[in-house]
């Protein structure tokens, strides 16, 4: 048989389960690149103001860390500069999610062996998953492409390659992991794991040398992205490394892949130690995911240690640039510059913690339709009881994750711990409220439960571009991190996180309601 026989069929198939998540991870990806041009050009509307924002941006280690060297001071170069990476980064996340899905996960849940033991070859399911990763990206391209032609079609067709190939390099990475693997989790936490050290190089390196010419920048694949220089240059060649990368871990995944069984790996799970005891399903859940909520809780610290630094001179920054002070305000809500951006950092703290608090619900979603759920509930274990062992940790475990990042903040900032702390943990409102979407989808409509992703995405873009772009206030309201108050600095109204916290009861127990009165799915 040919070894990519059904790859087609596989594709389509691939293509149709990701038909909301794929759109919505490509438009993210290239509407936040060619937001930029729109942004950049309100706050910086002269040669002479692009060229002071340039040289400032350069001169300060700390956003070199964050954002990379600027490599040019027309509007292109500073998008590629201020978005070109977190898009790389986004591309990077929706390609490993993509691949480790329809490989490692599918071999998981043994619905890939049914389909294996037909006219399907060996490589195949890996094909597929890597057209499909493919096509986001291409997506997701094209987008950054349409953006940014206006700005020099040369310049967004090297970006657009750059993030787009980049998505490639960590898709053939999770690639690869699901081959060494037994399970998706400890795939995607391998994947992750590399795109993370990328992002710490990449820091590391330009924040040590304000010409990107750091050995380091050149061990990361992000790194490869600031290296395109797009608009500032445009380094074609250094599309030809990412190329190669992406050509030879697609060997090696295609190489591993013809060596093992459908649902072997290579790195065997070990069992673990025979003593101990689990003293009930909170205790299994909070086991399961202690792993994720430990790294989670390292980078938030570690972030609040970040960003402290940076309030220092965040009133340097933006300089006299009146439009730049009117959207850290529409973010912050602070009069003073440096609580406007402490509640500015805040305010993303939290949007980052709801994608933690919507991961650890369905958490227990993907325990349920791997069919590890049944024999628990087979046993006297209510559902409830079980659900709740799962819940624990995502509604406890965000608020873990703020009051780290408002700790961070204080000591880095040399600031009294207290205030931070509080304004970090007055996100919890919103984190929880998307969390009860999650428990809500989960409950009621388990076909739906991946949906949570995106209301968790929609609020993180609205949060974060949405005051850049001077949206509708009604736009805005939609997520609930509109309705919080901007602290430190802001008036310190209670009403909006109260109706929150009530929406975030009712949408957890309207779930839990529903997960009680449905069958189980496997």
């Amino acid at each position: 048989m040919n070894a990519f026989a059904g790859t087609g069929v596989l594709t389509r198939l691939a293509l149709r389960r990701d038909r909301l998540t794929a759109p919505l991870w490509a438009l993210v990806t290239g509407g936040l690149v060619a937001s930029g041009p729109g942004s950049l050009g309100g706050l910086y509307d002269t040669p002479a103001a692009r060229a002071e924002l340039a040289a400032s941006m350069t001169a300060n280690s700390s956003m070199r860390a964050f954002y990379g060297p600027v490599h040019a001071d027309s509007l292109g170069g500073l998008t590629a500069w201020r978005f070109g990476t977190f898009a790389a980064v986004l591309a990077a996340v929706a390609g490993l999610i993509v691949v480790v899905r329809h490989t490692r996960e599918e071999e998981e849940t043994g619905r890939q062996e049914p389909l294996s033991a037909g006219a399907v070859g060996r490589r195949a399911p890996l094909t597929a998953a890597l057209l499909a990763a493919l096509a986001v990206n291409t997506g997701a391209a094209l987008l950054v492409v349409a953006g940014l032609a206006g700005q020099g079609l040369a310049g967004a067709l090297a970006l657009a390659l750059a993030v787009g190939g980049t998505g490639m390099v960590f898709a053939t990475v999770a690639a690869l992991a699901a081959q060494l693997t037994e399970s998706a989790r400890l795939a995607r936490g391998l994947t992750a794991g590399a795109l993370g050290l990328a992002f710490a190089l990449r820091a590391a390196g330009d924040a040590g040398d304000p010409d990107g010419n750091s050995p380091l920048t050149w061990l990361s694949p992000l790194g490869w992205t600031v290296h395109v220089r797009a608009y500032g240059g445009d380094r074609w060649a250094v599309l030809l490394l990412i190329a190669a990368a992406v050509v030879l871990q697609t060997l090696l995944a295609y190489g591993l892949a013809a060596r093992r069984d459908v649902g072997a790996s290579f790195l065997a799970a070990r069992p673990g130690p025979a003593t101990g005891r689990l003293s009930g399903a909170g205790a299994l859940a909070l086991r399961l995911q202690r792993g994720a909520l430990a790294g989670w809780g390292t980078g938030f610290l570690l972030g609040g240690l970040v960003f402290g630094g940076m309030a220092r001179g965040a009133a340097g920054l933006v300089g006299d640039n009146e439009k730049a002070r009117e959207i850290f305000a529409r973010m912050g809500g602070g009069q003073d510059m440096t609580d406007a951006f402490l509640a500015t950092m805040v305010s993303l703290f939290g949007m980052l913690a709801a994608l933690y608090a919507v991961g650890a619900v369905l958490r227990a979603h993907g325990e349920e339709t791997s069919g590890r759920a049944e024999p628990l509930l087979a046993a006297p274990l209510g559902r409830l009881r079980w659900a709740a062992g799962h819940l624990l940790p995502a509604f406890a475990g965000s608020a873990l994750l703020l009051a780290l990042s408002g700790l961070g903040l204080a000591l880095s900032y040399g600031r009294d711990a207290g205030p931070l702390l509080g304004a970090s943990l007055a996100q919890l409102p919103a984190v929880w409220t998307l969390a009860g979407v999650a428990v809500l989808l989960w409950g009621a409509v388990p076909r739906a439960a991946l949906a949570a992703w995106g209301a968790a995405g929609l609020c993180l873009a609205l949060g974060w571009i949405g005051p850049a772009l001077d949206l509708p206030r009604a736009v805005l309201d939609l997520s609930p991190y509109a309705h919080l108050p901007k602290l430190p600095g802001g008036p310190a109204a209670w009403t909006g996180p109260l109706v929150l916290t009530a929406l975030a009861a009712v949408l957890t127990a309207a779930g839990l309601a529903g997960l009680r009165r449905r069958d189980l799915r496997c």
